[in-house]
């Protein structure tokens, strides 16, 4: 070996990862989907090793082991899905381990445990042949009746005892694959698995298998006891899902229009699997504690992310500690595959980990500057602060204002939750606020909550159990006369996914805390990822300048850059020329759609909704109807009285030239007024005729 000693985990899963060990402790980690820009991708695992070595600056030659993880194959050397890396050379040694076995070490790896027991629940592992031949010691483990059944079958549930050194395994759980059939309801993983049966209701009700952690996020709109029946059943100490419970489902969703139009029905469905699910969780694990007790439990595994879940599992009180694997799906395998090479292989004493959850390389400010060179900076204004506490100080005052940020530092975080590395952060009060993230900022169904990010030591005054929860994978309450104030990140039933924050690995996050708290008397921020729907979560700065720039984000920190669109500038400026000129402009809350985002008149008046406005230049446009319509009509405008042909073809070009008028006297570019989402795609050819006028 090296002087330094580096161990290589690698996930070849539908959630590909690659995670990098030095002398037993987290350097570097990334998930694939980050680097190809593909939710959920897999397979081949250069880009994510690549991105390791150089992140760390080593070459694949330094590498002492390998370790290897796929769901349903045993991954060759020198091709998977495309030629590996490995493909060229011998050496470093490869070792392939299962699928459960992966998950089960990723949770120790990172627990602040020297013992405990390890469970694993999630829809699919490692098929059984395979998996036998992989880890021929652990047969004793696995419930007999099972090894009888003649189709393929995977992992489901596992129980282990971790030594702090070795992973003993207790019990495993395997279960038949499912088989299609003209059901409306069809489990497309293992037949007896809670995470196939939660997959399958998430199908059902969205029309997708996207994301289906938001069904978590539709439940508490629906009603407990609408569905009596239980979906799952206990035999000799296994889960089986019953059949009986699928003939009360027929009405499948195709998609979203389905969905909306059947949202109480579809979200009574997804109250029934919620409540399924956690009572499923508290007896699986109930039945293992009992049999292994010990004071000590990691979970882990795709179902151990339903925070819900976690919750009651842990009122149930049934162990001391419990830890809930930040990364538990399958992009948590190649954290696993990681860990067992340095304990298990290589037989290394355990390294005490510092919490931390982000293992993203650090871009430089050079890289930085370089991705700024790509923005015109006529759209946006950029201030580079030496200072933290300036910069933090600015950011605060922003947020307060009920503008929303993109925040962009330091290293990415490893798994699916944003805890201030990658963030979108937003006043957690405002109203309207959420809405308006949800439609013109994520893109996404206006249903899905947002996570309150607390400073750790104030949790107990705004949230009812104040549990330490550093990671988004449990929920708390809101207190009641704390409700309006934290309208934006309290959920339909009161609930609230709280991340608590503190500075022993979030120090520049926690430190916006306090400037927030500073300047609103509120030491909680609206915190969610750094995407939009159907986009991993951004990992670049080039990456967040894109999403900066086609979303309504009011401001961009890059690191100790802070970027803010001039359209907020600009309306600014417009709305004092429309003061000084005596039209009269009232900010109020605008529902349901109107003519132009965010804007409307009415008896001689234009209303502006800030949050709604798309394009600061409509502002000028329908102030030109009030100032071109004859003085006694105005005050008919958007009443009954008003002529219905109003605005004529007339009108309409008196208030275009008027614009332009205004626009001109502004000094502000005629883009600005005839953008390209307006104008009936004429906007280019109104600006030519305008500049051949000038000459």
């Amino acid at each position: 070996m090296s002087q330094n000693c580096y161990v290589l985990g690698t996930g070849l899963s539908h959630n590909g990862s690659a995670v990098l060990l030095k002398n037993g402790k987290i350097c570097v980690a990334i998930e694939k989907e980050r680097l190809s820009r593909i939710k959920h991708d897999g397979g081949n695992d250069t880009l994510a090793i690549q991105y390791c070595l150089d992140a760390e600056g080593i070459q694949l030659s330094d590498i002492d082991l390998v370790v290897q993880c796929a769901n349903f194959e045993l991954p060759e050397r020198d091709q998977y899905c495309g030629k590996r890396l490995f493909a060229d050379s011998e050496h470093p040694k490869i070792i392939t381990i299962s699928h459960h076995l992966a998950h089960a070490y990723s949770a120790v790896g990172t627990s602040p445990f020297q013992e405990c027991m390890v469970m694993v629940i999630d829809g699919c592992g490692s098929p059984l042949d395979q998996f036998l031949a992989l880890q021929p010691e652990e047969k004793g483990s696995i419930s007999k009746e099972v090894l009888e059944e003649p189709f393929m079958q995977c992992e489901k549930d596992s129980y282990y005892h971790f030594d702090g050194q070795k992973m003993i395994p207790l019990w495993k759980d395997f279960s038949v694959m499912a088989i299609s059939s003209s059901q409306s309801i069809n489990l497309n993983t293992t037949l007896h698995s809670i995470g196939g049966f939660y997959a399958a209701i998430s199908h059902y009700v969205f029309g997708n298998m996207d994301d289906v952690g938001k069904l978590m996020g539709l439940a508490p709109f629906g009603q407990s006891g609408v569905y009596s029946i239980n979906a799952f059943t206990f035999k000799d100490a296994r889960l089986l899902v019953q059949e009986e419970w699928k003939t009360q489902f027929d009405k499948p969703s195709e998609g979203y229009e389905q969905f909306k139009a059947n949202f109480k029905y579809y979200a009574n469905v997804a109250k029934w699997a919620q409540e399924q699910v956690e009572k499923a969780v508290i007896e699986s694990i109930r039945l293992r504690i009992n049999s292994f007790p010990h004071k000590n439990l990691c979970f882990s595994g795709g179902v151990a992310l339903n925070a819900v879940a976690n919750t009651r599992l842990i009122e149930q009180q049934l162990v001391e500690n419990i830890y809930f694997e930040p990364a538990a799906a399958d992009n948590g395998l190649a954290l696993g595959c990681a860990y067992y090479g340095w304990l298990e292989s290589l037989n290394m004493p355990l390294q005490k980990h510092n919490k931390s959850t982000c293992f993203g390389k650090k871009y430089t400010s050079e890289e930085i500057e370089k991705a700024l060179e790509s923005v015109k900076t006529d759209s946006f204004v950029i201030e580079q602060f030496n200072q933290d506490d300036e910069l933090l100080q600015k950011v605060a005052k922003s947020l307060n204002e009920g503008k929303t940020v993109a925040w962009f530092h330091s290293g990415s975080e490893f798994g699916p939750r944003s805890l201030g590395r990658r963030s979108i952060i937003a006043h957690p009060g405002k109203e309207g606020l959420k809405d308006h993230i949800n439609k013109n900022i994520k893109f996404r169904e206006d249903f899905r909550p947002f996570a309150p990010s607390v400073l750790a030591e104030m949790a107990p005054t705004y949230f009812e159990s104040s549990r330490e929860s550093p990671y988004m994978i449990q929920v708390d309450r809101t207190k009641p006369e704390y409700l309006s104030q934290l309208q934006n990140v309290t959920h339909q039933d009161g609930s609230a996914r709280v991340q608590t924050v503190d500075d022993t690995w979030n120090q520049k996050f926690a430190a916006l805390l306090a400037a927030f708290e500073k300047e609103s008397g509120i030491p909680v921020l609206l915190n969610t990822s750094l995407n939009r729907k159907g986009m991993p979560m951004v990992e670049t700065p080039e990456e967040a300048l894109q999403l900066f720039k086609e979303t309504a984000l009011n401001v961009l920190v890059l690191e100790n850059c802070y970027m803010e669109k001039k359209e907020v500038e600009i309306t600014n400026k417009i709305l004092s020329f429309l003061a000084n000129i005596n039209v009269n402009v009232v900010e109020k809350e605008l529902n349901g759609d109107c003519f132009l985002p965010g804007l409307a008149l009415q008896e001689g008046v234009v209303l502006l909704d800030r949050k709604k406005l798309k394009y600061p230049g409509d502002l000028l446009h329908e102030a030109g109807h009030l100032a071109v319509t004859p003085e006694e009509e105005r005050k008919w405008i958007g009443t009954d009285k008003m002529d219905i042909s109003w605005p004529s073809d007339g009108d309409e070009i008196a208030a275009v030239l008027w614009s332009y008028a205004a626009l001109r006297h502004l000094e502000i570019p005629a883009k600005v007024v005839f953008h390209p989402n307006g104008y009936k795609n004429e906007s280019e050819w109104l600006i030519d005729q305008f500049d051949n006028k000038k000459n």
